[in-house]
């Protein structure tokens, strides 16, 4: 007799043996709106010989100050995840003013590929007494040969940095830095405080806190709320060492190849981007058109994909006159951006944004008609024309 209900491969009587979960978490909690409830929109169509081969779903995000613009699918229910570790460390911001270097400061607010440089970084922020206290999960190093030669140690994850700062700012703080991993620590109110004064709502209160992949709570925020948190890092960037920090060492930030360093580099001085699991990029613009802060998140609704995102990345920093590199040549297909991703009022300029460069050859067909020389290049006899005798 066939079962009912589809069921997972776990051993029965084990987490995760039941039947799968058929209604999700919107329908069971009005005003969540998850994956699973909402459209997500198109934000990057591959096509190979203009037909679409992939298209890449999320929802993009413009906030002007607290005012969000532009929302392209932005009112889905997200974690913030590491992208959020900018606004995070400002609640440790006086505490670690006088406390760490440039370099310590930037490494507080990454997530490191696990390079030498990022790890002697970290380790620097405290004593080696100290590093017992560590709960970042053991981990390798980002890059693939690192990955495979390398035994896993938490300074190699890729939150050690900011588990160490947090460490350092707790102790002079005075608050017990045992279980400071938890959300009932007496560090993370401070943090949801951060949130309410950049939301500008002393009443908002997170739908859900989760626990991160280092072990740190994260609270979901709509991409719209994180697009709003953003603007609100270029109105305040002025007031601490957060911004200086993550434009003086970019490549402490993340790393070789990492989108949110590439960014910060051309961007010189007036983007601030973070990068954040699972397909998160936040990307901070100082801009003449916005005055009070541009904010602006991309979410990728399958989780991260480096490439589609950096494609998404290059359009929008394109049409505010920001260059973003290109190093994904795409192998006989051609992205195409959905418009829906910039306001109306950037069109013009997102169509003059060369969505792939010219050393990309256009590759992906044939130049001639095949059928016309499917018939005709046929024989009557498989060996005609070859000097057989009959």
């Amino acid at each position: 007799m066939m079962a009912q209900h589809p069921r997972s491969s776990v051993a029965p009587g084990r987490p995760g043996s039941g039947v799968y979960p058929t209604t999700p978490l919107g329908e069971k909690h009005e005003g969540i709106a998850t994956g699973r409830d909402v459209e997500w929109e198109p934000l990057v169509d591959f096509r190979r010989n203009e037909v679409s081969e992939n298209t890449i779903h999320g929802a993009v995000a413009w906030a002007h100050g607290r005012d969000v613009f532009h929302s392209f699918g932005g009112n889905v229910l997200c974690y913030g995840r590491s992208m959020m570790k900018p606004l995070l460390m400002k609640t440790f911001v006086d505490e670690l003013a006088d406390e760490l270097s440039w370099e310590q400061k930037a490494i507080a607010c990454s997530s490191h590929n696990g390079d030498t440089e990022h790890v002697s970084t970290a380790q620097s922020i405290l004593t080696e007494s100290e590093w017992g206290l560590m709960q970042c999960p053991l981990d390798v190093p980002l890059i693939q040969f690192g990955r495979q030669v390398r035994r896993p140690r938490r300074w190699f994850h890729t939150c050690s940095g900011e588990h160490a700062a947090i460490l350092k700012a707790l102790r002079k703080m005075g608050i017990n830095r045992a279980g400071y991993t938890l959300p009932q620590s007496d560090w993370f109110p401070l943090y949801l405080d951060v949130l309410r004064r950049f939301l500008v709502n002393p009443d908002w209160e997170p739908v859900r806190v989760s626990k991160d992949g280092c072990g740190l709570p994260t609270v979901s925020n709509t991409v719209n709320e994180l697009a709003v948190l953003f603007a609100g890092l270029v109105a305040t960037k002025d007031q601490d060492w957060i911004w200086e920090a993550m434009q003086r060492h970019p490549d402490l930030v993340g790393g070789f190849n990492r989108l949110d360093s590439t960014i910060l580099k051309a961007g010189d001085g007036t983007v601030l981007a973070k990068e954040g699991a699972d397909g998160l990029l936040g990307l901070s613009i100082v801009h003449p058109d916005y005055p009070n802060g541009l904010g602006i998140v991309i979410k990728i609704a399958h989780g991260w994909n480096s490439q589609a995102t950096w494609y998404v990345a290059r359009a929008v920093l394109g049409v505010l006159g920001i260059e973003l590199r290109n190093p994904y040549p795409l192998h006989r297909q051609k992205a195409f951006i959905v418009p829906g991703v910039v306001p109306e009022d950037r069109l013009d300029k997102l169509e003059q944004v060369v969505t792939w460069d010219e050393w990309d050859p256009d590759s992906d067909r044939w130049y001639y008609d095949w059928q016309q020389y499917s018939s005709k290049m046929s024989k009557e006899s498989p060996h005609a024309g070859e000097g057989l005798h009959e």
